[in-house]
């Protein structure tokens, strides 16, 4: 007998050679068929997997992360093979799950049509029904090699000769007649992945290189229950309305040119506004808390780059100015502000005295991101952020990372954001020393510091192994858009090796020389991403402060214009954003046009409200006015200001 500690950490006693899934049957009978696949001593495997020690077991159903990785993995699967059934002269590249579904990439003589994925579709429900086993083995390279040869796999062929090199083991899955490389965790038959959906074919490059073949990506979502898969859809519908790519530009925030270029946007007045309340806002709460603004260039020396490792680890990221072969000097766009901001550091001796010395800049950076990961105002190549490097004591450590974090929840929290938030705690990978400057030792030491602080803070993380900087661990906080992809919004970064790069050094009490600790950190990250998710949050609807036009002033006819033209001006006055539709329109009209246009207040004048000096308001979402003088509006309009009200 062997003995099994679950995840509750009950022991369950079973006989060698028992499998994950009898034992999971061990366990309750419902939660063996809900199972997807199990955790074996935290690694996820099959549920045929066979336990033959004492382990810690883990059931791993639809609602686990892992879960849904397989059950989709398995749905990609089953795309594969549906496709060769029907063109058996496709090409298998690859197919993973992702965060909400899964995609396969096939190399086919021409792209599939809306009626090609209804059939690919059909075909699928067949597999589905035929309830096929899914069975892994393993072969040597060599006969994998010959064994994808024999079947025109070229694309595998490759992939197998990557695995071989790095030592991995060849494995594959069998499914009926189809066989696919992977390396699982797989479902165990076919006939689990009930409800599933094709949604889009698009085209992308192999290994997402331009120059290499373009394949056919058809995207997919699956779900145990129909229900289930018809209430995502659902969401996804909803979401393409509150999609930013979409609605920023409907509702006017920004716009791209072809003859600029991807990832370059222009915010027109709407988001050029924005953009601007959120910086003065940022910048007036980080002086009051200690924070001193500089300006640096937007460029250097290929010098610059090389002392703070940015040319060795992060060339490729950036916009080279020149050719090192042919000029003297080289000049890059900067793709981030710490090493400049060190030079403010190093403009004078510096003593203990002197720290926490806090920078901050609202800084326009530059990263040559690839082209397939440009999307509308959420991945761009030009973009403005606040970051801020702030150089410290040992001592001060905690006490300032702490300080960071808070600011930035501030910040989230003032616009609306903050629950939708999670933390990774990203860690280096040591098996990839080659991303990295430091020894393991420093590693190990600036990890171990950062981990204290996250637990003394009570910080709920997830841990991002090989996501730290290449010169230090981060805590990121995350954020999802409206589809569910997760990216990273505001970083806060202890590091303890670019200041002795840089010679930066401060007297201690003792009178030694010493380095101090530098956290870089953002406070509400890149201002383009936050915009996005604002208009994705309110679906363009932002709170009072934050809205680029707040009244609308809409008199009724022609002889109202003179009286709302005033009381625009004296709106302005007070320091409001207003605006005056004097058109010769009819009432209704405009007040659906600044609906659509999602203003926060109307305030409509006809002859009543022209002859007693009042104006009837009405409130972006109701259908209610209320009447009141100029001044109590404006007392009521600049409270809700002031206390930046959320919607």
């Amino acid at each position: 007998m062997i003995k099994l500690t679950l995840k509750d950490g009950s022991l369950l006693e079973v006989e060698q050679g028992t499998t994950a899934i009898e034992a999971a049957a061990k366990i309750s009978e419902g939660l063996a068929r809900a199972a997807c696949v199990c955790k074996i001593n935290d690694q996820v495997r099959d549920l045929r997997t066979v336990l033959d020690q004492d382990c810690a077991l883990e059931i791993l159903t639809f609602d686990s992360d892992e879960g849904k990785r397989a059950f989709r993995h398995t749905a990609s699967h089953i795309l594969a093979q549906a496709v060769k059934r029907l063109y058996p002269n496709a090409k298998l590249a690859i197919g993973p799950a992702i965060d909400d579904g899964f995609y396969y990439d096939f190399d086919v003589e021409k792209s599939f049509t809306p009626e090609d994925l209804q059939a690919i579709e059909e075909e699928m429900k067949k597999i589905v029904k035929e309830n096929l086993p899914l069975e892994r083995f393993e072969l040597p390279a060599e006969e994998a090699v010959a064994m994808m040869q024999e079947k025109n796999e070229p694309y595998k062929v490759e992939l197998i000769r990557e695995h071989a090199a790095s030592g991995e083991a060849i494995s594959f899955y069998r499914q009926g007649e189809f066989t696919e490389l992977c390396a699982g965790p797989h479902l165990m038959r076919t006939g689990a992945v009930k409800a599933f959906r094709l949604q889009q074919a698009t085209g992308a490059y192999w290994r997402g290189d331009s120059n290499k073949a373009m394949l056919q990506r058809v995207y997919g979502t699956a779900f145990p229950k129909k229900s289930e898969m018809e209430a995502h859809l659902a969401a996804l519908e909803e979401a393409k309305k509150r999609d930013h790519n979409k609605l920023g530009r409907e509702l006017e925030f920004f716009t791209t040119s072809e003859v600029i270029g991807q990832g370059l946007p222009i915010l027109l007045p709407k988001g050029a506004r924005v953009i601007q309340i959120l910086q003065r806002f940022v910048e007036d709460e980080e002086q009051k808390r200690g924070w001193l603004l500089t300006k640096t260039p937007y460029m250097a020396k290929s010098d610059l780059y090389k002392i703070s490792g940015h040319w060795d680890h992060y060339k490729d990221g950036m916009f080279v100015l020149g050719d090192e072969e042919k000029d003297k000097e080289v000049f890059a766009l900067r793709p981030m502000t710490c090493p400049f901001q060190y030079q403010a550091y190093l403009n004078r001796a510096r003593s203990y005295r002197d720290l926490p010395l806090r920078y901050n800049e609202t800084s326009t950076l530059f990263r040559n991101e690839a082209s397939g990961e440009m999307h509308g105002l959420i991945r761009v190549r030009q973009f403005t952020i606040s970051e801020g490097h702030l150089m410290c004591t040992p001592e001060q450590l905690e006490q300032e990372f702490k300080s960071c974090l808070e600011l930035a929840i501030f910040m989230l929290k003032t616009v609306g954001l903050y629950e939708d938030v999670s933390y990774r705690f990203s860690k280096w990978d040591p098996n990839d020393r080659d991303k990295y400057i430091g020894t393991e030792e420093q590693w190990d030491e600036a990890q171990d510091k950062m981990e204290r602080i996250l637990k003394h803070l009570e910080i709920p993380y997830k841990v991002g192994i090989g996501e730290a900087a290449f010169y230090g661990p981060k805590l990121d906080i995350q954020i999802k858009n409206v589809y569910g992809k997760e990216d990273t919004l505001i970083t806060i970064q202890i590091d303890q090796m670019l200041a002795k790069n840089f010679d930066m050094e401060y007297t201690d009490r003792d009178g030694t020389k010493k380095n101090p600790y530098i956290i870089h950190r953002t406070s509400i990250g890149c201002y383009e991403r936050t915009l996005a998710l604002l208009i994705e949050k309110y679906a363009g609807a932002f709170p009072m402060w934050l809205a680029p036009e707040q009244v609308r002033v809409l008199p009724i006819a022609d002889r109202h214009h003179e009286v709302a033209r005033q009381v625009g001006e004296k709106l302005k006055e007070a320091g409001l954003r207003a605006e005056v539709d004097d058109r010769s329109e009819k009432l209704g009209y405009k007040l659906r046009e600044a609906r659509m246009q999602k203003v926060p207040y109307m305030l409509v004048i006809g002859d009543k409200e022209a002859e007693e000096g009042t104006v009837a308001v009405r409130k972006r979402g109701s259908e209610e006015s209320k009447t009141m003088t100029v001044d109590e509006y404006i007392a009521l309009a600049l409270q809700e200001v002031r206390d930046k009200v959320l919607n």
